[in-house]
């Protein structure tokens, strides 16, 4: 089967993407978790156990954690620790947690109680961040505190506050709570432009936080879950009606610049399937318009040549600063690097594929 086939090389050829702690290794390791859930195949569960065996000491030190900065992305990676720990029962995991929680118990914040983006963006709220750390705190709240979620979904809430866009049913990429960011305007503090990828971290963040709370009836997941399901229904109004795609600055459509992007229309597929799946959205609608994302990247943008695959139409990155670099413009956007087999896509793809796994009660076929 070609994707199973491209996941298995992925893993078995796959080099940490930095030398520290990142969260580009963190969605590859949640991609396994997941997959793992579903098929029972130990490669996914071996990828992980792999990766943490040379980075985390008897102690729960990470090894190759970067202590000289504040940055939300440094949480991401740690909810594999959870998967860890219930796996093996190892202390070190347990104790490698604490060692991330003791970092989040002193984390920088907003003056409205969102926690920065990372040292070198003080003052501002970013969506990519919400995905990074928001579900290791929940994960850490359910089984080792208290399972108050009141702080979590404030900061959800400030972002819904500030950050959408009604006019276009859309959250911009970035908020600078101090408007003195080159890129933020001057009386709302907001970016510009419509990011693709930063919509699907933030709507993947909201899906699975409401999935660790577990119940429905919480106060914080109730309201947690009209956020998203205004998220869904804004988002959907710029679906590509002939593949189900959605591209690099969403609401730019008609500009010749852009492009479908894979890794973002993946985070929307996999917020639409694990949506229908926690009962939030009409499985018959949004389940179907999952699947048919995944089915179309699966068939047009997983490509063979010389009997290589490779994942395409990645953004490699995007962000907003320092200094007068990335002004959040559509062009800034349309002019961030396309790459392949890029982690966050694969990790992206990963994860959609075991909830599609999941509906089908089967594995993909060969095309």
């Amino acid at each position: 089967m070609k994707i199973n086939r491209y996941i298995h090389g992925i893993l078995e050829n796959y080099k940490n993407f930095k030398d520290y702690w990142n969260y580009e290794d963190g969605c590859v390791l949640s991609g396994c978790m997941q997959l793992f859930e579903v098929t029972g195949e130990r490669i996914y569960r071996d990828f992980i156990f792999r990766y943490l065996e040379s980075l985390i000491a008897d102690d729960g030190a990470i090894l190759n954690f970067d202590n000289s900065k504040y940055s939300v992305d440094s949480f991401n990676s740690g909810k594999v620790l959870f998967f860890a720990l219930s796996q093996s029962g190892e202390e070190k995991y347990r104790r490698a947690i604490e060692y991330l929680w003791t970092r989040l118990e002193s984390y920088p914040r907003t003056s409205e109680g969102n926690f920065i983006h990372k040292s070198i963006y003080p003052d501002q709220v970013w969506l990519d961040g919400l995905y990074m750390v928001q579900p290791f705190y929940a994960l850490y709240e359910k089984y080792f505190g208290s399972a108050d979620y009141d702080d979590i979904t404030k900061q959800f809430i400030n972002v819904r506050k500030r950050m959408f866009i009604a006019e276009k049913s859309l959250y911009c990429h970035g908020y600078d709570t101090a408007r003195v960011q080159f890129w933020a305007d001057r009386n709302s503090g907001l970016s510009g432009s419509f990011w693709l990828r930063s919509a699907g971290w933030y709507m993947m963040a909201l899906a699975d936080v409401i999935d660790i709370i577990g119940d429905t009836e919480n106060k914080c997941s109730r309201e947690l879950a009209e956020i998203f399901k205004e998220a869904v229904n804004g988002i959907l109004k710029y679906e590509d009606g002939k593949t189900g795609l959605f591209y690099q600055v969403i609401d730019r459509g008609d500009d010749t610049r852009n492009y479908m992007e894979t890794s973002g229309s993946l985070m929307i597929a996999y917020s639409l399937i694990k949506g229908s799946e926690l009962g939030l959205l009409e499985k018959d609608v949004c389940c179907k318009k999952g699947m048919r994302i995944f089915e179309y990247i699966v068939r047009e943008k997983l490509t063979e040549k010389n009997n290589q695959l490779s994942l395409t139409d990645i953004c490699s990155s995007a962000g907003l600063g320092p200094g007068d670099e990335r002004d959040g413009s559509p062009e800034y956007y349309f002019s961030e690097k396309i790459v392949s087999d890029d982690p966050k896509g694969i990790g992206a793809l990963m994860m959609v594929y075991a909830h599609y796994i999941k509906c089908c009660g089967k594995m993909q076929e060969e095309d």
